[in-house]
């Protein structure tokens, strides 16, 4: 009997591993049961030593996992890229952010602004330090809890400016996404995926990941605002 491939990821890629299992089950391939959590908790477990056959998180996460021998070494591969995206409670005024000048004056301008426990949040707040305003708007910057969506506390009315990866804004009710970041301020996330050691050797493994860097993902990938990544 086919053994299922247990698939730990961050919720950045939650929606598009859901959509591609469907397909990867409609190709006839191996049960496949994806686990979506905070990234920084899917490394911890991963790191723990937990069950898992396959991870799939931000690059730099994979590789902290490989210099650490968590993952299988050689197995690492680039899936998709994701850029960080800006956006509003739905209804809100929408501020231009059509250069950096801009997205400063919006972020100044801005209640509350909500960011993410990954990447991403770093990366932004990097942004607001070269700018010199972290300190200033350090009473007004809501970290979004891990697992928890910057949509959803944009939703329920927790912030105003929210920044997270754009296919975590795709889809999500009572948001208006206003575009990616400015040019010269692209926050760009590459996410990969590795065989976990102690997983499975099965073949079936393998044939998923060969599948989760293919071709024939690319359309679902561009559908959840994601870019292809091929070798």
């Amino acid at each position: 009997m086919t053994r299922e491939i247990h698939v730990i990821s961050s919720m950045a890629t939650r929606g598009l591993l859901a959509e591609l299992v469907e397909a990867w089950h409609a190709r006839g391939g191996a049960p496949v049961r994806v686990e979506s959590v905070g990234g920084v908790d899917a490394a911890r477990r991963v790191a723990g030593g937990e069950p898992f056959d396959v991870v799939v998180l931000a690059s730099d996460a994979i590789g902290r996992l490989a210099e650490g021998g968590h993952v299988v070494a050689g197995s690492c591969t680039d899936v998709v890229q994701c850029e960080v995206a800006i956006a509003v409670p739905q209804g809100a005024p929408r501020p231009a952010l059509r250069d950096e000048e801009a997205l400063r004056t919006a972020v100044l301008e801005a209640g509350r602004i909500a960011f993410s426990t990954g990447p991403s949040g770093t990366a932004l707040q990097q942004v607001f330090a070269r700018w010199g305003v972290l300190d200033t708007l350090r009473d007004r910057l809501v970290q979004a809890p891990p697992g928890v969506p910057v949509a959803r506390l944009l939703a329920q009315g927790d912030a105003d400016l929210g920044f997270q990866q754009l296919s975590e804004f795709v889809g999500m009710p009572s948001i208006e996404v206003l575009g990616t970041m400015p040019p010269g301020l692209e926050i760009i996330t590459t996410f990969s995926a590795a065989r976990c050691r102690g997983g499975s050797n099965a073949d079936d493994v393998l044939a998923w990941l060969d599948f989760l860097r293919s071709s024939a993902t690319d359309d679902a990938k561009r559908r959840h605002g994601m870019t292809p990544v091929h070798a």
